[in-house]
């Protein structure tokens, strides 16, 4: 079991209130005690991974160069003048003490969690100015960093000609200060920013936010919506009565085909459960981590008639939606479970905490029991030592 590091200074409440996507706040090390949780050899190693997202920035004189992971061991060993940063995407997934920083930002509902990408820079690394279109905690976690922030961007903004990164043309740092380890600072999405390595070996860790665009949800609810749509429901205009000029689309018959679409749109008990499976899709779907063996069914009786402590897949992503009557949907890496009564409760138990440690009475109805054994398969949850 891994101790999630906690927020000792630090008003959560207070924090959504006055700050939360208004303005840039510095947080000096609001930790009971601070831990880097991850070495540089480590999180080179992840990037040397297949399966993992890597990416190494290298500052040129006049340009930065991208190299997309994995990258080689030998890579690393190569003596670089210029100034270079490693950047590791969801390094959560794989290193249960970086999942466990998550643990201090619950008060954000887990559905708007993307991920914990880290890096490491030498000295004067960096990946320029740039704009995020989400809120993200910078966490200082070994060495120092100077942070400049700058103002408001917009899909107008001017940016560098490059092909790969997403750089600003122009940035006026209004403000700059120097993180050491431990410290925090938080931005609001699309706020201007530059970090720069100051001495070597700096690490940083994004905790980054999910934000759905409007384009995304139109597209992803439209496009479900089409796939259940029968080719059968078209316009009907029972007596519409001889118009007065053949080439108007008359009003009304703008009003019946408007109500056509928005109708199917509106839906919002459909909508609830498409977006609980849109949301839970894992970040890299095409991961399978379903174990090797299924769970033995021995270990499974043992766990209904004692008890254990069940620990979520840091990769996966739970939440769920409420009905009316009490019960829920589940929904689990884009897959949705129906839960009512002590089936429910277990689900939200779930969904609510990292790791639980659950009692056999709760496993004692058959629906409750056969929700862990298919989470437990499919590599969503595992039987903690």
């Amino acid at each position: 079991m891994t101790t999630p590091p906690r927020l000792a200074d630090f008003d959560a409440s207070a924090f959504l209130r006055d700050t939360w996507q208004q303005h840039p706040l510095l947080i000096r090390n609001p930790w009971a005690e601070w831990a880097n949780p991850l070495s540089p050899d480590e999180l080179a190693g992840l990037a040397c991974e297949d399966h993992v997202e890597s990416r190494l920035i290298r500052q040129l004189p006049d340009d930065w160069e991208l190299e997309e992971g994995p990258l080689s061991e030998a890579r690393f060993a190569q003596g670089d003048k210029a100034p270079w940063t490693l950047l590791v995407q969801a390094v959560d997934h794989h290193v249960p003490q970086v999942a466990a920083l998550l643990g201090a930002f619950r008060f954000v509902p887990n559905w708007r969690i993307e991920d914990v990408m880290v890096s490491y820079a030498t000295d004067g690394g960096g990946v320029g100015a740039h704009f995020d279109q989400y809120d993200v905690f910078l966490i200082q976690g070994l060495g120092r960093r100077r942070w400049q922030i700058g103002g408001l961007c917009d899909d107008q903004t001017t940016l560098r000609a490059h092909d790969e990164l997403r750089l600003l043309a122009d940035f006026a740092p209004t403000q700059e200060w120097v993180l050491e380890p431990g410290d925090m600072l938080y931005l609001p999405p699309r706020i201007a920013h530059n970090g720069v390595a100051v001495g070597e070996d700096c690490m940083t860790y994004s905790i980054g936010f999910r934000a759905p665009s409007r384009a995304e949800l139109i597209a992803g609810w439209s496009g479900h919506l089409i796939e259940s749509l029968s080719d059968d429901d078209r316009y009907a205009d029972p007596d519409p009565g001889v118009p007065a000029n053949l080439g108007e689309i008359a009003p009304a018959a703008l009003d019946r085909l408007r109500e056509m679409v928005a109708a199917a749109l509106a839906d919002r008990a459909a909508f609830a459960r498409w977006f609980g499976g849109f949301t839970s899709i894992p970040k890299y779907p095409e991961i399978d981590w379903s174990p090797e063996e299924p769970i033995a069914a021995a270990e499974l009786t043992y766990l209904r008639a004692s008890g254990g402590v069940l620990t979520r897949n840091p990769a996966s992503r739970f939440a769920f939606v409420r009905g009316a009557a009490g019960e829920i949907v589940l929904f689990v890496d884009g897959g949705s479970l129906d839960c009512e009564g002590l089936t429910a409760a277990l689900a939200e138990r779930l969904c609510a905490s990292a790791e639980i440690a659950v009692r056999a009475e709760e496993l004692a109805a058959d629906a409750a029991f056969a929700l862990v054994g298919e989470l437990l398969n499919r590599g969503a949850l595992a039987i903690s030592d």
